[in-house]
């Protein structure tokens, strides 16, 4: 009997720690562009950062077509937008060729544990766009609501469970604004009720912000040849919240609430080129752009404000000496800056001068390339990096240098548009796994450590 009582007593015990254990790992979604915060960080805990020599496991695929836009997980749920070219639309030739191409935009919903497709919706959708090769913008979602934005400025707004329409806009028809060259590509921001999107069109309509349940317009602000592609960003400087949108031509603040400029801060954006979205450390604001270079700005604590620290330049478009980034978001970390330049180059920067400690191909390469690419994902004290060849790496990244910790294959490059294979979009981690497309298929990988 003391035996029997003594088994009981352990078995309970074994139980009680497992379900701690287990209590005490923390899941996530991703239900936006750079995750539940929008910093890009990964919060998750239970993760593996060493690979096994056989891969990660793929736990399911679906079909997918074309798309540079990431997913969305959100509630046991996993959005993705695509396009698909009509058969008897050829491809274009010259990827800058803006030749109206007849085709169709979707929206996806799937089962974020096995890949069960719940629904989708698609409306025509014919493009005139550079690099025609789906939508840009990861999904948005909360309450219920997914938020889409399409290529040629559809903004659509879905009931999660059916795919439903709650309420739609098109930029162009409604508010007369100019695809841009590249497409509409800023991913929508959700701040309280207001949807705020980059729009452009006469009348100040550079950005508008949306009641996120009707769709009536609550504001719209500032005035530029064109809107960019920089994702709206939010920052606190001192009691302030600042909301912070980036066209072209200047670095803007605004009340998120009115739509009211605090300040703005010149800084031409060639070619129109305002992509990466802009990073905010305490008191500091950093921008990057392709050709012109980056910038640091300190915002004022005392009251809407801000003034340049320094800048950075470059002699032409690969001799460059700051960080000039086209997709990847660079990261902002202890006083230093983290982020891939013009020609696949992962450099760190002196936050507080600018300076260029060391720069490594080695997450990129093996070669500079012209928008190289590679995302980086802050987790704990290293970082995931997925880049444009559809590997998954772990890495420590100090000033010290760049120290590779692992690497994997985890999907194949299918896009053709940039004169090599290569796939441009930012993966999710979520469910302690990587949620990553390319123009073939979605796919779930598992990343959980194993007991």
């Amino acid at each position: 009997m003391l035996c029997w009582n003594h088994f009981i007593l352990r078995s309970g015990l074994t139980f009680a720690i497992a379900v701690g254990f287990l209590n005490s790992l923390r899941a996530d979604d991703w239900p936006q562009w750079l995750g539940p915060k929008r910093d890009g960080v990964w919060r998750e805990t239970g993760i593996i950062t060493k690979f096994p020599k056989e891969g990660l496991k793929v736990k399911w695929r679906a079909p997918v077509d074309q798309g540079y836009a990431g997913p969305a997980v959100a509630d046991g749920l996993v959005f993705v937008t695509d396009w698909v070219r009509d058969a008897n639309v050829k491809p274009p030739s010259n990827a800058f060729d803006r030749a109206k191409l007849a085709g169709t935009e979707r929206v996806h919903c799937f089962d974020a544990k096995t890949g069960e497709k719940k629904w989708s919706v698609e409306y025509d959708c014919s493009y005139g766009v550079s690099y025609a090769g789906g939508p840009r913008c990861t999904p948005l979602v909360a309450d219920g609501k997914v938020y889409t934005v399409g290529t040629m400025g559809d903004l659509l707004c879905l009931d999660v469970k059916d795919g439903k329409k709650i309420w739609s806009k098109n930029f162009v028809k409604d508010y007369k604004a100019k695809v841009p060259l590249w497409g509409f590509a800023g991913h929508p921001l959700l701040d309280g009720e207001r949807l705020i999107c980059l729009v452009g069109g006469p009348d100040d309509r550079v950005a508008m912000a949306f009641n996120k349940d009707t769709g009536k317009e609550i504001w719209h602000a500032l005035s530029a040849n064109e809107p960019g592609y920089a994702p709206p960003a939010i920052v606190q400087a001192g009691k302030t919240r600042e909301l912070i949108i980036w066209h072209p031509e200047a670095i803007n603040a605004l009340d998120p609430e009115t739509g009211k400029v605090f300040w703005t801060q010149p800084f031409d954006a060639k070619n129109g080129l305002s992509v990466s979205m802009p990073r905010n450390s305490g008191d500091r604001l950093f921008i990057t752009s392709f050709y012109t270079g980056c910038m640091m700005l300190q915002l004022s604590q005392d009251g809407p404000a801000a003034r340049v620290l320094w800048k950075s330049s470059g002699k032409n478009e690969r001799n460059t000496e700051g960080l000039h980034s086209i997709m990847p978001t660079p990261v902002l970390r202890d006083n230093y800056i983290y982020g891939i330049c013009s020609y696949g180059q992962l450099r760190c920067l002196d936050m507080n001068s600018g300076a260029r400690l060391w720069e490594s191909l080695e997450a990129t390469g093996p070669k500079q390339e012209r928008w190289g690419n590679a995302f980086l994902t802050p987790y704990q004290d290293i970082f995931f990096l997925f880049n444009e060849h559809g590997e998954l790496i772990t890495a420590k990244l100090t000033p010290d240098g760049y120290e590779e910790i692992s690497r994997t294959k985890i999907i194949e490059p299918t896009n053709r548009l940039a004169g090599r294979d290569v796939v441009w979009m930012h993966p999710a981690f979520a469910n302690r796994c990587v949620y990553a497309r390319n123009d073939k298929e979605i796919i779930c990988v598992s990343l959980a450590e194993t007991k």
